[in-house]
């Protein structure tokens, strides 16, 4: 599909299994979607789901000449489709969480491109680090460990960074490179996040770390928005120098680079606002404002909320606000999502949804008081595993009959999520809304027990690649935000979304007293007093001294 001559934004999406771009016009209308996937168009890096996951089933990297050269391709794609690259005025992206090492002498490389050959070619000696790590590398629990020493405790790491020490963030992940590999660490001129490597690509330069992405590094004092010395420190020497300045999101970083100018025809004028990471970038796709809520419902279900006053704790995470930069965004994730709620469907509703809605239509709000924790795998938020029902008098039963049961799962899980959302920060307001979205958004009863546990209307909204849109929305802004110009106001011509419930009269009073009901029993199920950063290092221990046995 090629864009018309109007003027014109494009998001980037550096994302796990693919990298995609959206074009939107001067009315915020989408002209132009692509995307390269990584295992089908680029077998050759040999990825399984975008990734590498290594013997130790804990190590997980992706090859960075993959993404380079998923950029080629795609830019290619557009040129061959009529696409204009003249009429683009500026452009942002959002990258999965990973760190990229860039080599001693890369910057001069990047400084020197030619526009005759492809960037994958170019480029392919400026890495000391051909794989990089990626989130869903779980290998740092010695690093982690260390780092919560180091600076006082996990609670004190919190509040200092936003976050624990959570194992696939840069700093941990930095921290293992220095200490297994001390030589590589001393040859790397440079570490980028996802999203500031692949601003770095089309300025021809290093790019800076937004304040947002930073947040989610173990590495930034989240109020001060500076780089923690104590940090710092604690996972390698002169890391300072290597990271570079952190900015604002919403920062112009200057124009694309003479190498885009010259082989695919951008305009000199073309301006690359600061890359963010991919939630942050999705809060800006649906247009989340304060107060609002989004909650995605898939295989794990997500939480993520634009808040005015953190409290940062041992869950969850606190990020700086991509679109605000005198608020955050707080984010929670949840393992046991639509696949429990599939099984409770099989289970108790002869596996039809129609039958699972009926069930929550028929049974009353608060369900007399039963009360249920299903964790069919190790929750992360909570701590906890099994399934576990109490009724109205706290005891614990082995069973409920088959419409409380699915009325039990569906509230517990919509509690959970509150009692943990204001643990971070979060406050309903009079202009709260909840905008959902994933699989079981498309279901209104399951929308309707959302809506009411959290005393908020519900919203839904069409967004299939929100993070790329949000991204295009933010450069927009980009171009206007010294001027004092909000997001808000950049984005009014987009669709707004689409309001699906409200409330039922008289839920808020009912659920006050079981959301601090469920809260207490909570702690009586939670799986271990460890953490679970020391919880797995014991199990990884009792594996190797297994092994040697």
């Amino acid at each position: 599909m090629a864009a018309s001559e109007a003027p014109c934004y494009l998001g980037w999406d550096f994302s796990t299994q693919q990298l995609k771009v959206i074009a939107i016009d001067e009315q915020l209308r989408v002209i132009y979607e692509d995307n390269i996937h990584f295992d089908k168009d680029l077998p050759e890096f040999g990825t399984h789901c975008g990734v590498h996951v290594h013997s130790d089933k804990l190590t997980v990297t992706s090859p960075v000449l993959m993404w380079v050269k998923a950029l080629d391709m795609i830019l290619e794609k557009m040129k061959s489709s009529g696409f204009n690259f003249s009429h683009v005025r500026a452009f942002s992206g959002a990258g999965q969480h990973g760190s990229v090492y860039w080599k001693e002498g890369a910057s001069q490389i990047l400084k020197n491109l030619s526009p005759d050959l492809p960037l994958h070619q170019l480029l392919k000696a400026c890495f000391s680090v051909s794989d990089s790590p990626v989130w869903m590398d779980s290998s740092t629990t010695t690093q982690c460990l260390s780092l919560e020493k180091a600076v006082g405790g996990a609670q004190h790491l919190a509040n200092i960074t936003g976050s624990r020490a959570c194992e696939r963030f840069t700093g941990n992940q930095i921290a293992k490179i220095y200490s297994q590999n001390p030589e590589v660490y001393a040859q790397t001129e440079r570490i980028s996040v996802v999203s500031s490597f692949a601003a770095s690509l089309f300025l021809s330069a290093y790019a800076p770390i937004d304040y947002c992405d930073g947040s989610g590094m173990n590495l930034l004092q989240i109020r001060d928005k500076i780089w923690s010395t104590a940090c710092l420190n604690a996972c390698a020497p002169g890391l300072e120098e290597k990271l570079g300045p952190v900015v604002l999101s919403s920062s112009v970083l200057g124009s694309v680079s003479p190498y885009y100018i010259q082989r695919y025809g951008f305009s000199p004028d073309c301006k690359v606002v600061a890359f963010t990471g991919d939630n942050p970038a999705s809060l800006a796709g649906m247009k989340l404002e304060e107060g609002d809520i989004a909650i995605s419902l898939g295989t794990s279900d997500t939480l993520f909320l634009w808040i005015k006053e953190p409290t940062p704790a041992l869950e969850g995470h606190i990020f700086c606000n991509p679109v605000d930069s005198q608020a955050y965004m707080a984010l929670l994730c949840f393992k046991n999502g639509s696949l429990i709620r599939e099984r409770i469907r099989d289970d108790c509703a002869s596996g039809s949804w129609d039958e699972f809605s009926k069930a929550l239509k028929c049974t009353v709000v608060g369900n007399n008081g039963n009360l249920g924790f299903y964790f069919d795998v190790i929750e992360i938020t909570p701590e906890a595993v099994g399934i576990h029902r109490f009724n109205r008098d706290n005891n614990k039963v082995p069973d409920f009959p088959k419409e409380v049961e699915i009325r039990a799962l569906i509230e517990g899980q919509f509690m959970a999520k509150r009692i943990h959302a204001e643990k971070l920060g979060y406050k309903i307001m009079p202009r709260t809304r909840i905008v959902a979205t994933g699989g079981a958004s498309y279901n209104k009863e399951i929308l309707q027990v959302l809506s009411d546990v959290f005393s908020a209307p519900v919203y839904t909204i069409d967004t299939a690649n929100s993070a790329c849109l949000g991204c295009a929305y933010r450069a927009i802004h980009g171009l206007v935000a010294e001027t004092s110009v909000s997001l808000v106001d950049v984005v009014k011509l987009a669709p707004e979304p689409r309001l699906v419930v409200t409330p039922t009269a008289g839920s808020d009073q009912l659920y006050e007293p079981l959301l601090k009901r469920y809260a207490e029993l909570e702690q009586k199920v939670l799986y271990s007093p460890n953490s679970s950063i020391l919880a797995k290092l014991q199990e990884k221990e009792k594996s190797k001294t297994s092994s040697r046995n």
